[in-house]
């Protein structure tokens, strides 16, 4: 099994963005499922421009994708990414959190994108 590995430097700035609470939230539930902005701010209880800022910091250094979808960009956890096998691991010891979006829907907030 080869162990892949990264810089200190690259690493310490991937640590740092997950290090935020909210972000580190964002991708443990995108490792399950992918979802739209408008689906993060009932969750996260923050404005839109605000959850697309946290979305924006971890698309720039490629943790999360984007694909469009006809109007909607749809957010996924990016696992062609160099950093991903360091995210993988760090997800492994964080707890689940579909629990999320089944409160949403059990609300009637959750929103299809489609």
């Amino acid at each position: 099994m080869q162990v892949s590995t990264i810089e200190i430097e690259k690493a310490a700035t991937i640590l740092k963005l997950l290090g935020d609470k909210t972000r580190l939230t964002m991708v443990k539930m995108l490792d399950t499922n992918d979802c739209c902005v408008c689906e993060f701010v009932p969750i996260f209880n923050m404005s839109q421009p605000a959850v697309s800022q946290h979305l924006r910091k971890l698309k720039d250094v490629g943790v999360v994708r984007e694909t469009r979808s006809g109007q909607w960009i749809i957010y996924s956890l990016n696992k062609d990414n160099e950093f991903y096998p360091l995210v993988q691991k760090l997800l492994e010891h964080l707890p689940n959190q579909d629990f999320k979006f089944r409160e949403l829907e059990e609300q009637g907030l959750r929103v299809s994108c489609d």
